[in-house]
């Protein structure tokens, strides 16, 4: 997720619960488990004004997509789309939470109206929500050439949407580890390295339980695509014993960057992307897949309910998907990017410090890092409600 996608749970909640009117609708829609809100296949489209109405709107992150070094209200790859298709796009940095955004729309998807938004890009644990109360609309593979021939394989059937029909990872990264090498003076090869006498009270976890968790259990080599309860209490078990001999200095979200650079953290929870950006300006902070494995999570994009120019949308999403495009995109944001043939491009260009980007295995994953990477199952409806109250306790949220 881009490092503007702080976790915010205070605001986020204050957000949702104003959206659907109080702790008891919170509780049941963050679990996913209000049959009402379920929208049948036959009645998430409407009319497709796609072919007459040459436009779509599109809500994103902050700072995800590429922009003119000189000019950055101007998005180069968007500009390249509008020209080539004749389709204007509205495009609205307007997520920056993945439960605050829930909270925005939900209301008109759960009465089957439409969000006003033909695509969304937002984080696979969210997408899962979705997918299972049926707000989002299956893509038409017949209009994505693109998507079918490039999209990593890696990528292509999490357990919450088998063969990808619903969404299409828009970037993806890696949650491992960060540490300062110089600083701590070693290096860190496992999850339990993090819980060494040398690393106390220099450690942080990610606040957020669908962010934290997975890592955490592949540390005691649990198969992440098929954890289960007693994998994640035992996980909670150990977490709570480290909070208490004061190992783990603080819960964060994409504030530990600033904790890491400053030295008050030597090792933490952290995302790919953001490693990247921070090793600019200071390569002695090393990023690490653990031995055990390390989480690939994606965000992604999808199409929702009602939305009016679907076959657009779709256009789009399969236009970031031509090997050329997504190369330049991944130049901009660093994370790994979901189109390994845009490797090549970044290979071929003239530029040096564009063309090493090729090499990087953080954008690149090479074939060593791949079998290490795993997608992990996501939490169900009924699991929700407990394991995030058991989590939130610990986290202090």
């Amino acid at each position: 997720m881009p490092q503007t996608s702080s976790c915010t749970p205070a605001p986020s909640r204050r957000s949702l619960l104003r959206a659907l009117g109080g702790t008891a609708a919170l509780g049941a829609l963050a679990g996913c488990g209000v049959p009402a809100a379920y929208v049948a296949p036959g009645e998430r489209a409407v009319a497709d004004t796609s072919a007459a109405d040459r436009r779509l709107k599109w809500a994103n992150w902050p700072l995800y997509i590429d922009t003119d070094d000189d000019n950055p209200n101007r998005r180069p790859s968007l500009e390249g789309f509008e020209k080539r298709t004749g389709i204007s796009v509205d495009y609205v940095e307007e997520i920056n939470d993945n439960d605050e955004f829930f909270g925005k729309i939900s209301p008109a998807l759960m009465n089957h109206q439409s969000t006003g938004r033909d695509l969304i890009v937002i984080s696979d644990w969210m997408c899962a929500r979705f997918v299972r109360l049926g707000w989002v609309q299956k893509m038409d593979r017949a209009h994505q050439p693109n998507v079918a021939k490039h999209l990593d394989p890696l990528l292509r059937s999490p357990a919450f949407d088998k063969g990808r029909r619903y969404t299409v990872p828009y970037q993806s990264g890696i949650t491992g580890i960060a540490y300062n090498r110089r600083k701590l003076g070693r290096e860190i090869r496992h999850v339990k390295d993090l819980w060494a006498s040398d690393l106390k009270g220099r450690v942080t976890l990610l606040s957020g339980l669908d962010e934290s968790f997975a890592l955490l259990m592949q540390g005691n080599g649990v198969d992440i695509t098929r954890w289960t309860a007693d994998d994640f209490h035992r996980v909670c078990d150990q977490v709570e014993r480290e909070v208490r001999r004061g190992q783990i200095r603080r819960f964060t979200g994409n504030d530990y960057t600033k904790d890491l650079v400053s030295g008050d953290v030597l090792a933490c929870q952290a995302y790919s992307g953001d490693v990247i950006q921070l090793q600019a300006d200071n390569p002695d902070i090393h990023f690490v897949v653990p031995e055990e494995g390390a989480e690939l999570w994606s965000d992604s994009l999808m199409i929702p309910d009602r939305a009016r120019h679907k076959a657009n949308a779709e256009r789009l999403v399969d236009y970031y998907y031509d090997p050329e495009v997504a190369a330049k995109l991944a130049a901009w944001v660093n994370y790994v990017c979901p189109v390994p043939a845009a490797r090549e491009v970044l290979a071929a260009a003239k530029d040096k410090d564009t063309a090493a980007l090729a090499d990087n295995t953080l954008i690149f994953p090479d074939s060593g890092m791949r079998e290490r990477l795993a997608i992990a199952r996501d939490i169900t409806s009924t699991e929700r409600v407990e394991f995030a109250k058991r989590w939130n306790r610990i986290a202090g949220l």
